[in-house]
């Protein structure tokens, strides 16, 4: 597995990869563009990126670093003094790269590869035309259109004055509800005074008869009494009568 390995080979030995990126670097910062298959330009990226960093350093250790790379001092010279001033304010994406077809020799996939332009602008967002006004209608169609408006607006109204007639009859019956309930709590009152006078009247029909079957009880009892007596009497005399004889 080719785990840790950063960086394309392109079949090719470590110096000779060296040395090919090393003049192509050079040739792109100084024509500052070049074609190139795929392969190469993609991995050209990083070393372009790395010397325009350089560049934007500006001291004297990055020059240094940079003329290890690039060989040629009036290269160096613009990369420090005309690339370094385009992309001060770019932080990175100084270069791109576009497929433009295939080899004629072997057909290997070909790419342009380009350094981008200055600091970065803002596109203007494209102002959207006003549509065109819709043109007039003719004027039999609008008397139509018309028409089917008034016509709408009298369907409307009715509508409105069927939902007043509904509602009025509703609001009578709100008002004659409370009406009613007190109607019914009256009758409810009335009720309860007709049950106690009721209750009332049996109670006294009922202490009536008492009082007369009491008398009627206590009436024969004198009589008893009275006529007790005289038997009595009688039986006393008649018992002397008898004791005489």
């Amino acid at each position: 597995m080719r785990h840790g390995k950063s960086g394309r080979k392109l079949n090719r030995s470590s110096s000779h990869r060296l040395a090919m990126f090393r003049n192509m670097v050079t040739s792109l910062l100084d024509h500052e563009r070049i074609y190139t298959t795929h392969a190469k330009a993609k991995e050209l990226r990083r070393w372009a990126d790395w010397m325009i960093t350089l560049g934007k350093r500006g001291d004297l250790h990055a020059r240094r670093q940079a003329l290890q790379v690039i060989r040629d001092k009036s290269v160096v010279h613009k990369l420090f003094t005309d690339l370094a001033q385009r992309y001060q304010a770019r932080s990175g994406g100084y270069t791109r790269t576009v497929k433009v077809g295939f080899r004629v020799g072997d057909g290997a996939p070909l790419s342009l590869i380009e350094l981008m332009t200055g600091e970065t602008v803002k596109k203007k967002k494209r102002k959207r035309k006003p549509r065109k006004a819709v043109e007039a209608a003719p004027p039999a169609v609008e008397e139509a259109v018309v028409e089917e408006a008034v016509a709408e607006e009298a369907v409307a109204e009715e509508a409105v004055e069927k939902k007043k007639k509904k509602s009025k009859p509703a609001k009578k019956v709100e008002a004659e509800a409370p009406a009613a309930e007190e109607a019914v709590e009256k009758k409810k009152k009335k009720s309860k005074a007709e049950k106690k006078a009721e209750a009332e009247a049996r109670a006294a029909a009922e202490a009536v008869e008492e009082k007369a079957a009491a008398d009627e009880v206590s009436e024969p009892e004198p009589e008893k009494a009275a006529k007790t007596p005289k038997k009595k009497k009688a039986k006393i005399e008649k018992d002397k009568e008898g004791d005489e004889k």
